[in-house]
């Protein structure tokens, strides 16, 4: 064996006993992770009363439910009673353990498969204060059994519940008030302590409010659903961040926090400081299980601040509803911000969205029902918006198609001297009164609209269940065939409209090929492998989008066409062209600049081969 042989093998070796060392550290973190989230699970976990444990001779032993629970001894037995506030939109049922919410139902929606739509829908949604109990130990209200839950109608149509949490001093009490509006989807939640400045102990300034929710899967895809699944906050100084489940399983605030919401695709759940309140901070603990039915769990700690008063109160709004910018901009708070409309270098865009795109599509949506019209009427305004840049650029494509021959001639004469073909491609181009970047800088104007419709479409509730054609959802990928197994970087099932979009997009790129430059391989055949590299991406995108993307392809060409057909005449632009010639050719500054730049390259160049032929000599 050569020594190269043994280099070889040595440094397999070496990468080999790498690889099983990082492996084995990523295994020990994952682990170290996964018991992390399990603890927390297990301390925010319904815990049921052992009543046996405190009985004796069939009757409650107070003295040992005092000895554990404390003050709070009387409502660690009961029974469970439920209540509902229910509206035209909302449906919350309440109980009376943990005096909060067990079930609630949008009702104007449906799950992906025809079900009632839950946004809390098990005993792991828990709203939780922690209050003392002997030996140094926690309580969690949602353990205990709370008094009340009789309905009541108020007189501007509202109704309202509430719970009382009693100790052994009538005096002293937790009481959560509940106040459901005759219309929309917030619910008020009043926190009142009374007393209770003797039962916490003195040093104690805030109150942690445990807000524990599972995400079921709503959609059809569930994959798009854990990629839009986020947490979000914003700050009484109008900071607004957010995380994603699947990317991040912690996160703590330390700010003052206006609001936190626990964003789904198309609907979320909020909690909101009202008036002028604030939380002290907020932490998120985040676990994405191994589950075909939950999204992910977020387990939530609210700061609430506490001044000790005898009556004290804080103020609490909860938002159960849809992602629809209208309804969440009308609460006046920034909380349409976890709807993304744009983000990342791109964050410009959401001006569009908030000033073009959705201003016409509610205009639209007035007073047509069917969206596949709509998205067809969005189109055409949008191209008829953008047909200024779209002509200039069409007409700056045919003045490169005029000079092509003149450009062929000039990079056969100078052959691989790009500095000098540069200078003088730049000569020929101020002669003729050709902008080289005509074509570029529509089609750069025309950017922030494709990117916004990119994002306004995969993120509009209004889209959501609406069909099209063959298309069941436009708010999710339309799938002409179903596969038996998954074709790697494209999926398991064929989009149609995506199909439509690449092949139109094919098309264009067939149309404009005169204008690529021929002798580079990548710029020849990028435009074809593009649309291809794209398709597997937007496979499982919104049908709203594809079909969006394929009828403004199916425009452009027709545009293409009527334009170079009715409006330009390569002639007349041969004739004007060759008249420029004849006319003493004005530099812009940037075109000075330019040359200057090519001067100083080809002197640097020429600079270089002197030497060069120095040392050869």
């Amino acid at each position: 064996m050569d020594r190269n042989s043994v280099i070889g093998f040595a440094l397999l070796g070496v990468l080999f006993v790498g690889y099983i060392f990082f492996n084995q550290k990523q295994q020990t973190a994952a682990k170290r992770e996964k018991d992390r989230q399990d603890s927390i699970a297990n301390v925010n976990k319904p815990k049921p009363v052992d009543t046996a444990a405190y009985v004796n001779g069939g009757v409650a032993d107070s003295s040992k439910l005092a000895s554990t629970y404390g003050t709070f001894a009387g409502a660690a037995n009961g029974t469970i009673q439920t209540a509902v506030l229910e509206n035209k939109v909302l449906k919350v049922t309440f109980s009376t353990q943990g005096g909060q919410p067990t079930l609630v139902q949008l009702k104007q929606f449906k799950d992906f498969e025809g079900k009632p739509l839950m946004l809390a829908n098990s005993s792991f949604n828990r709203i939780s204060l922690q209050v003392p109990a002997n030996n140094n130990t926690q309580l969690n209200t949602a353990d205990l059994y709370f008094t009340g839950g009789t309905v009541q109608q108020l007189a501007d149509g509202s109704q309202s519940i509430s719970y009382r949490l009693p100790t052994s001093n009538p005096e002293q009490y937790l009481e959560y008030i509940y106040t459901l509006k005759q219309d929309g989807y917030a619910v008020d939640f009043d926190i009142h302590a009374i007393g209770l400045e003797n039962v916490l102990p003195s040093n104690q300034k805030t109150l942690s409010l445990q807000w524990d929710a599972e995400n079921d899967k709503q959609e059809k895809d569930m994959q798009n659903e854990r990629q839009n699944n986020q947490v979000h906050y914003r700050d009484v100084n109008g900071k607004h961040d957010y995380f994603t489940l699947q990317r991040s399983t912690h996160e703590k605030w330390d700010n003052q926090l206006q609001w936190v919401s626990v964003k789904q695709q198309f609907f979320n759940t909020t909690f909101i400081a009202r008036k002028d309140a604030h939380f002290n901070g907020a932490e998120v603990n985040a676990k994405v299980p191994e589950s075909a039915n939950i999204v992910g769990q977020t387990f939530t700690t609210l700061e609430i601040p506490y001044n000790r008063a005898h009556d004290f109160t804080f103020p609490i709004e909860i938002y159960y509803g849809p992602n629809h910018y209208s309804t969440l901009k009308s609460f006046d708070n920034g909380l349409e911000s976890i709807i993304p409309l744009g983000s990342g270098i791109f964050a410009f865009v959401k001006y569009v969205n908030k000033w073009i795109i959705i201003p016409v599509f509610n205009f639209l949506s007035g007073f047509i029902g069917n969206y596949g019209l709509i998205i067809i009427l969005l189109t055409i305004f949008i191209r008829l918006l953008i047909a200024p840049f779209t002509y200039q650029s069409y007409v700056s494509q045919a003045k490169m198609k005029v000079l092509k021959p003149e450009i062929d001639a000039l990079k056969a004469k100078y052959g691989d001297d790009q500095q000098a073909f540069g200078v003088e491609q730049m000569k020929l181009f101020r002669s003729a009164g050709v902008n080289p970047l005509g074509g570029c800088l529509p089609a750069l104007m025309q950017l922030p609209i494709l990117v916004a419709m990119y994002s306004f479409f995969p993120s509009s509730i209004e889209l959501r269940q609406e069909s099209f054609l063959w298309a069941t959802d436009l708010s999710a990928y339309d799938s002409i065939l179903n596969l038996p197994f998954t074709i790697p970087f494209y999926g398991n099932h064929v989009s149609l409209f995506t199909l439509l979009m690449t092949a139109t997009s094919l098309m264009l790129a067939f149309n404009n090929r005169g204008m690529a430059d021929q002798s580079n391989p990548v710029m020849k055949y990028m435009p074809y492998v593009f649309p291809i590299m794209l398709l597997g991406i937007f496979n499982r995108l919104a049908s709203a989008l594809t079909f969006y993307y394929f009828l403004s392809n199916v425009i452009s060409i027709g545009l293409q066409w009527a334009i170079q057909k009715f409006f330009v005449n390569h002639d007349k632009i041969h004739a004007q062209i060759q008249e420029n010639k004849k006319k003493p050719a004005s530099k812009s500054k940037w075109q000075e600049k330019l040359e200057d730049m090519q001067k100083k390259q080809q002197d640097m160049q020429k600079r270089q081969q002197d030497i060069q032929q120095r040392k050869k000599q």
